[in-house]
């Protein structure tokens, strides 16, 4: 149906629903039956907004205002569900659709009685404008015959009485509207009976009122005009106090007068009572170039301030010497168009939604408007964000109406209109703030040529593509101005009285501004609400945006139209980032959810710090960026995707998350043992960024690893909940490449004691023997003798059931030195020698090598000292061959000490030295704080205490158990 015309859909089939009268749906052979009471109800709420969203909590609130009961969502969704069977079986079918908010009604055009009401009477009103008098009374006569009774009649809800009356009031001023165009086509005769009924329907109604007096009048009955006016004077004057308005005065004057022209439009007399012909447009200089009448007319348009703002730091000094030229620069000069400078451009104020965009904006404009701006203050929203912004046309039209243009003088043309304005403002101090911009092209237009005025813009966008122009981008308040922020709603004494729950309070909501603002109006609207029970309130991220919501204050409200005017590609990626739980986003993230293997993965992240729902929050070991949300964009990316990726999307996508981060943990343990040696994989799918962009990345694998260490242990667990039991096990245990160098322990024991749960509830026996195999090697080396050896002989078992042998390598080895630990050489021999045969059976070298330089011990205890050295140089070897600098260090590490056991001081200090700085190299700070030891007692055998004792006290302490 595009390109029809509201008069052409209804001449097609009726309305299946109508709400202008009783509320029905008509089906193919007649009316539906609906379900009194709540159906009723949320379908009435439902077609007022067709094709808008409408809040659950506000259909709760229809239903059952102040006192919901606790399952109320719960039957609004019952309801729902069965109104969309109904709408279904209607004659011009409908749907309702879920969002995350609520609810949207969609249908067909002109399906819904209400909405072609009010689209008809806008055709009418441009009809009449183009003087198609004849039509427009036509498609008004249209449109009130859809009217059968009063808006939902028979429906008692008083909580919709304002949104009916709303449409009566709609449906009066379309019968007024009529009435005056038939008035102009002469037709007084025939209205005069229908106007004196209206009349006696709405007797303080004074326009009917002047429009009967006209009928009458023009129709010969003069008395009766005259008798009509003063019988609506004495009824105004008996029941308001008031006398009749200037117009209606002025038609008892013209009627006595007898000077009341047939061709005067109603309640404007002729001749002397008629207004002064407008000035015509001076040709020479553009049209309507001089302002008509007198003097200047002074707009006065900025909405109300805002009493209790709090600005961020910095933001209104700035704004405020931008605006005014207080800081002008030397020899600067930014001249580009549609401004004057770096003084003279617009300033554009940026920011993620509810940042305070626009309350900045009013604050300064207000602050400024006495001394700065006399000559006045033009203000406009531009619905940037909403899905009808506003255009520079209608915007232009509506600054020259304030300016004193009359609307006849305004030209139709967009260029015209753009030069009347510039002309107007030219020489005049006036502050023009533009709200919410969309972007360049809905600015431009709206800005004057020269001269003192100024332009002060907000915008989710950059708007980097102005000319001229000063941008200032907002953040999210400090935590002192955020608890000041919350101390001016609620009041001082109740946030020093709860200081900590206050605290937490703008912690929860990020100290946002809007987020802030929504909670300390509810605050403030219930006085025996504490502080803490907010807090406790926000605490649930499921209703997180079901509580930030007071009035028309809205969180989510904010958040969304952002969103909805995203490309589809750009919508699904922020709701697969609402997945991720770490704390920053790595670049390559974006290509990892949407399978996207592009050479710049941050080109995904674009379009969506563009439009303010992600921050730059730094710069990753490759040189990319890293991202970050705010937390409650967060938490509504999460809702969105809830409601709308369910199912194997989602998990799909949450697997290339988890496969991503696995595929870069286990790339990054290959450059630090030179292949997949000592650990264990699984077979879960991996995710590759591109090589290029890996190779940047882990330039320093365990710098990598330390820097992510937060990331990957999330990812640990978020994989342990979404039963991805093989993603979980395998990077835990591909993780311990970092806690073993770094002393992590306690991460270490976190993640695989989550990683153990994943495995144990899926029954994954291989996996369940990796987990407590690492485990044991954790509780090993914090000297648990018992419950290393308990975890270490069940994995044990486990992996010969797998028959796995790099498992059975890995347990036998720890057991090995567990055994050595105690004193038995002998069976700590026995199965370093097992071992050493499982890992040659797996092709591992560097477990062949660590399983060299610990049995070293058992030979020394056998006297076997040659075999020692010997072993000692095989694993030095092998690790060299790999580029294992840790293993290698280690090896040199055990060198140093047979030298020292040997009484070889200072061949044993320049091996322990040379050791310490392989690891210091490699970031090994574990094995560095147990060579630290070891040189101190190199120093203090050769007489060198004090550089010992020096050595050890700017130097950190080793940490751990022994590790060979």
């Amino acid at each position: 149906m595009v390109g029809e015309s509201p008069g052409e859909v209804l001449a097609g089939e009726r309305p299946s629903l109508t709400l202008l009268g009783p509320l029905q749906v008509h089906g193919p052979d007649g009316p539906l039956h609906v379900t009194p009471g709540r159906q009723e109800v949320i379908l009435a709420a439902l077609l007022l907004r067709a094709g808008q969203v409408v809040g659950t909590d506000h259909l709760v609130d229809l239903l059952w205002g102040d006192a919901p009961p606790k399952t109320a969502r719960a039957q609004v969704q019952i309801c729902v569900s069965r109104l969309r069977t109904l709408l279904g079986r209607a004659a011009r079918p409908a749907t309702i659709a879920t969002r995350p908010a609520g609810y949207v009604l969609t249908t067909e055009p002109g399906n819904v009685d209400a909405a072609l009401f009010t689209a008809l009477v806008a055709e009418a009103r441009g009809l009449g404008r183009q003087g198609r008098r004849e039509d427009a009374v036509a498609r008004l006569r249209t449109a009130a015959a859809l009217w059968q009774g009063d808006c939902l009649s028979g429906l008692d809800n008083h909580r919709l009485a304002h949104r009916t009356r709303h449409l009566d009031e709609e449906r009066l001023a379309a019968t007024e509207l009529r009435v005056q165009l038939e008035l102009e086509l002469d037709r007084h005769e025939h209205l005069a009976g229908e106007l004196e009924v209206l009349v006696g329907e709405h007797p303080l109604r004074e326009r009917l009122r002047g429009q009967l007096m006209t009928a009458l009048y023009r129709s010969g009955r003069r008395a009766d005009a005259l008798r009509t006016y003063r019988r609506g004077r004495d009824l105004l004057i008996r029941e308001l106090g008031l006398e009749p308005g200037a117009e209606l005065r002025g038609l008892e004057a013209a009627v006595l007068a007898d000077r009341l022209s047939l061709g005067a439009a109603p309640g404007i007399p002729a001749g002397s009572a008629a207004p002064p012909a407008p000035r015509p447009p001076d040709t020479a200089s553009g049209p309507a170039s001089n302002p008509p009448g007198p003097g200047p007319v002074v707009p006065r348009q900025l909405p109300a301030d805002v009493p209790d703002f709090v600005a961020g730091p910095g933001r209104p000094t700035e704004l405020e010497a931008v605006l005014t030229g207080g800081d002008r620069t030397a020899g600067e000069d930014r001249t580009a168009g549609g401004g004057t400078g770096r003084n003279g451009g617009p300033v554009v104020i940026t920011g993620k939604p509810g940042t305070g965009k626009s309350a900045t904006a009013v604050r300064l404009a207000h602050r400024l408007a006495a001394t700065a701006f006399p000559d006045g203050q033009l203000y406009c929203d531009l619905r940037g964000t909403t899905a009808s912004p506003a255009t520079p046309t209608e915007v232009l039209g509506r600054f020259l109406r304030a300016l004193g243009v009359p609307g006849e003088l305004i030209p139709e043309s967009p260029d015209e209109r753009a030069e009347s304005y510039r002309t107007r403002v030219a020489a005049r101090r006036i502050l023009v703030v533009l709200d919410d911009a969309a972007d360049e092209g809905q600015v431009l237009p709206l800005l004057p040529g020269s001269g003192p005025c100024r332009v002060l813009v907000t915008s989710r966008s950059g708007l980097t593509a102005l000319p001229g122009a000063h941008r200032v981008e907002l953040d999210v308040l400090d935590e002192e101005r955020a608890l000041e922020l919350l101390a001016r709603v609620v009041g001082r004494p109740r946030v020093d009285r709860e200081r900590p729950a206050a605290e937490a309070l703008v912690r929860t909501v990020g100290r946002l501004p809007l987020a802030l603002r929504i909670v300390a109006a509810r605050l403030a609207a219930r006085p025996h609400w504490t502080l803490a029970s907010m807090v406790h309130r926000l605490a649930d991220e499921r209703r997180r945006l079901d509580e930030l919501t007071h009035g028309g204050l809205t969180v989510r409200g904010s958040l969304s139209p952002t969103y909805d005017a995203l490309e589809e590609k750009d919508r699904r990626l922020l709701r697969l980032l609402g997945m991720a739980r770490t704390p920053t986003l790595p670049g390559w993230l974006a290509g990892a959810l949407t399978d996207d293997r592009r050479p710049c993965l941050t080109d995904l992240f674009d379009p969506l710090v563009g439009a303010g729902l992600l921050d730059v929050a730094g710069v990753d070991g490759a040189g990319d960026f890293q991202y970050r949300f705010h937390e409650l964009t967060r938490v509504y990316a999460g809702e969105l995707l809830a409601a709308q990726d369910g199912g194997e999307p989602r998990g799909a996508a949450l697997a290339r998350m988890a496969g991503g981060w696995l595929h870069l943990a286990q790339e990054a343990h290959r450059r630090v043992h030179g292949g997949d040696f000592t650990v264990l994989h699984g077979d879960a799918p991996r995710w590759s960024p591109p090589k290029p962009y890996v190779d940047r990345l882990l330039t320093d694998p365990v710098a990598w690893l330390d820097a992510e260490r937060d990331a990957l242990c999330r990812m640990v667990e978020h994989a342990a909940d979404e039963g991805l039991d093989d993603l979980s096990w395998d990077l835990a245990t591909t993780l311990v490449t970092l806690f073993e160098v770094r002393g992590h322990h306690d991460l270490w024991e976190r993640t695989h004691l989550r990683a153990l749960e994943a495995v144990t509830r899926a029954g994954n026996l291989r996996g369940t023997a990796a987990v407590r195999a690492g485990l044991g090697s954790l509780h090993l080396r914090r000297g648990q003798s018992a419950s290393a050896r308990n975890l270490l002989e069940s994995a044990l078992g486990l992996f010969l059931v797998c028959d796995d042998p790099r498992g059975r390598a890995l347990c036998r080895r720890d057991l090995a030195l567990l055994a050595r630990r105690e004193g038995d050489h002998a069976t700590a021999g026995e199965l370093y020698a097992r071992a050493m045969e499982d890992f040659a059976a797996c092709e591992d070298p560097v477990g062949r090598a660590c399983v060299l330089t610990q049995s070293t011990h058992v030979l020394l205890h056998e006297g076997r000292e040659d075999a020692a050295r010997r072993q000692l140089d095989e694993a030095s070897g092998i690790y060299a061959s790999l580029g294992h600098t840790i293993g290698r260090a280690r090896t040199l590490h055990r060198s140093g000490q047979l030298l020292l056991e040997r009484g070889d001081a200072d061949q044993a200090l320049a091996a322990l030295t040379e050791a310490l700085e392989m690891c210091r190299g490699s970031g090994d700070v574990v094995g560095a704080g147990h060579l630290l030891h070891d040189v101190g007692r190199a120093l203090t055998a050769l007489g060198r205490t004090r550089t010992a004792r020096e050595r050890h006290e700017r130097e950190p302490a080793a940490r751990g158990g022994s590790r060979t």
